[in-house]
């Protein structure tokens, strides 16, 4: 539905930014504005501004901005129809009506047959309720009490008892006035040509109400007591209320706490879901009985920006995270994605809870909770991927034509940059592990992330790294190189730093490849020696500094690293120096490197600033916010490394 520029302006100004703002910030006047907390980010200095008669508010922290329903959507996550209902209703403004346009009288109709369909389906859980407490339910009861229910959660669900008989729904709703055109349009009962006489759909169940996002009734699931009943779980059918593929089950209850929490988690069953929200993560919501469609992984997205999609560790979760990793390839965008854990091997959600508690399902998403590139990479490697060259050239292929598929440039490019670097890695090691390291020391990477990189990633785990590609080297690189030289007689100090770092301390080349491929130098000529550097320890060379200095001057390169030396006009970082031992050497290394990170995004700052200046653009704004996230996060890295260094 369209809504009028009139009627925006009428909301908006009947009520105040700072009126919406304030029921979830602590707001206090600062002159013509006010000044609270992020809502979006935790901070100690207040840094988000509202602005009453401009009609705006500004976070300073995160970047957001907007109005009153943007501001409501973005904290409650609503929909833009959904906000502009909500706070009309606050406002007092009258919402229009449905246009009529064509059969107005069938259109009314269709109205109302909507509006009885919710009441015969609120008619139905209130009828499945009763009978779960009364003398028939006794065996639903039994079901509920062994999975250790509370009562305060099964009225939560309002959790109910289909009845055996094959009409007796059918005929209580027939009692107070629903057709049987009603009953099997809402999907309660079963009819047809082919059907002498409608019955119920749902027979000796424990029924699972299904809602909207306003917490209407729109469908059931069953979950059969009788042990022989070949299906097992049973869903409502498709209806004019119900779309299976673009519902969660408990979205509703979900929402308010995902977004208090900045987290949302999908998991596979109805019961998986009520045990969590038992449990204190009322975050939790579930597909209905079907592998996760992409309308389910945009309802996520509307609740937090990278939800946990968790799965059963056992080979059938596996295959169906693998399934959700190509439903969500083509839909990521900047900032919004999902990440995967995995459950112990045998056990449910439910079973967890029940045999471990709370906290080792908190642990599973502290510290089993995988990002999207990585499942991609271990469903494609599950297999021997490597060990020979046409092995490699056909994962490659597949890997390239599955990130081809999403349709965001922006993280297309960050995909095929990870890539390249990460497959360049797994290569270099892969070929290693069948011609012999000699003697070499191999590297183990902290922290929670796969090793992708590594044949034995199986066992191992890599640190989250954000990657850049490494630039590809060039055929014909030591003229041009020492040309440049020639010319050049200014080399910025922190980029002469580094390289004279890993000139001195070969074996760094090698356990930071990643990062050395990915800086950015200001010249060519560095750039070009820095390229070289990794061919060598690609080459398997051996890691001795004189053989490397003799290395790049058959290379052409001596009046390159000449330009470095001289480019050091004091020697106070000693880590750079060959003496240096190797812990120094690694602390100076990173810090020296954040440093240059960090310059980095400030230059991309300034030219994203400039260009928002110029279009005013939504890109433009948004390339302002990951450049400040990106900042934000080097910045603590910095202090991290800091507080080790003092």
């Amino acid at each position: 539905m369209k809504f009028s520029p009139q009627l925006l302006d009428e909301i908006r100004a009947r009520l105040p930014v700072s009126a919406v703002v304030s029921r979830r910030v602590a707001l206090k006047k600062a002159g013509r504005e006010w000044r609270g907390l992020s809502p979006f980010k935790a901070e100690r200095t207040p840094s988000f501004f509202v602005n009453d008669q401009k009609g705006f508010y500004h976070c300073f922290a995160s970047g957001a901005h907007g109005d009153i329903f943007k501001f409501v959507m973005e904290t409650e996550g609503l929909s833009f129809p959904e906000a502009v209902e909500r706070l009309a209703g606050e406002a007092g403004v009258p919402m229009p009506k449905p246009d009529f346009p064509r059969n107005e009288a069938q259109e009314r109709a269709e109205t109302d047959a909507r509006s009885r369909l919710y009441a015969l389906l609120e008619a139905s859980a209130v009828f499945f309720e009763e009978q779960f407490r009364g003398a028939a339910g006794a065996d639903a009861r039994r079901y509920i009490e062994r999975r250790g229910l509370k009562r305060e959660t099964i009225a939560t669900f309002r959790l109910g008892y289909a009845p055996g008989g094959r009409t007796v729904l059918k005929e209580h709703l027939a009692r107070i006035g629903y057709t049987p055109a009603e009953m099997a349009q809402s999907g309660m009962i079963i009819a047809g040509e082919d059907v002498a006489t409608p019955y119920d759909r749902f027979r000796n169940r424990v029924m699972f109400p299904i809602t909207d996002a306003k917490g209407r009734i729109i469908a059931f699931g069953g979950r059969a007591l009788d042990p022989d009943q070949p299906a097992k779980y049973l869903n409502s059918p498709e209806t004019p209320l119900f779309h299976k593929g673009a519902v969660l089950f408990n979205a509703a209850r979900a929402r308010p706490i995902a977004f208090d929490r900045d987290r949302v988690i999908a998991v596979e069953g109805y019961m998986d879901v009520i045990a969590l929200s038992e449990a204190g993560f009322g975050e939790t919501v579930a597909p209905l009985g079907t592998a996760l469609t992409e309308g389910q992984i945009q309802l996520l997205w509307r609740m937090a920006r990278e939800p946990i999609l968790c799965f059963d560790g056992d080979s059938a979760g596996r295959r169906a995270a693998f399934r959700a990793v190509e439903t969500a390839l083509p839909l990521l965008k900047p900032g919004f994605s999902v990440q995967f854990a995995f459950l112990p091997d045998g056990l449910d959600p439910d079973d967890l809870i029940r045999q471990q508690g709370a906290d080792a399902f908190e642990r599973v998403l502290g510290e089993r909770t995988q990002p999207l590139f990585d499942v991609l990479m271990e469903r494609e490697t599950a297999e021997d991927a490597g060990s020979t060259p046409e092995r490699r050239a056909a994962l490659e292929m597949r890997l390239k034509q599955l990130i081809a598929k999403i349709g965001d440039e922006t993280v297309r490019s960050q995909y095929e940059t990870e890539l390249r670097q990460t497959l360049w890695e797994r290569n270099r090691r892969e070929i290693q592990s069948i011609v012999g390291a000699g003697g070499r020391r191999g590297t183990e990477m902290a922290g929670r992330r796969r090793n992708n990189a590594q044949a034995d990633w199986r066992q191992r785990e890599r640190a989250h790294v954000t990657r850049s590609a490494m630039p590809a080297r060039p055929t014909v690189i030591a003229v041009a190189s020492n040309e440049l030289a020639a010319h050049t007689s200014v080399v910025p100090q922190r980029e002469a730093l580094i390289l004279r770092t890993l000139l001195n301390h070969p074996w760094l080349i090698e356990d930071a490849a990643e990062e050395v491929a990915t800086l950015t130098f200001s010249q060519a000529s560095l750039g070009g020696l820095r390229d070289e550097l990794l061919a060598y320890v690609s080459d398997e060379k051996t890691l001795d500094r004189d053989e490397l200095s003799a290395h790049l001057t058959n290379q052409g390169l001596s009046k390159v690293v000449a330009l470095v030396e001289r480019a050091i006009t004091h020697k106070g970082d000693k880590f750079a120096e060959p003496e240096a031992d190797r812990a120094a050497v690694e602390l100076g290394w990173r810090h020296i490197v954040l440093l240059q990170r960090r310059e980095e995004l400030r230059q991309q700052m300034d030219m994203a600033r400039r260009a928002f200046e110029d279009d005013g653009s939504e890109e433009s704004f948004s390339r302002i916010q990951e450049l400040h996230a990106q900042l934000t996060a080097i910045d603590g890295q910095q202090a991290f490394s800091d507080s080790f260094e003092g």
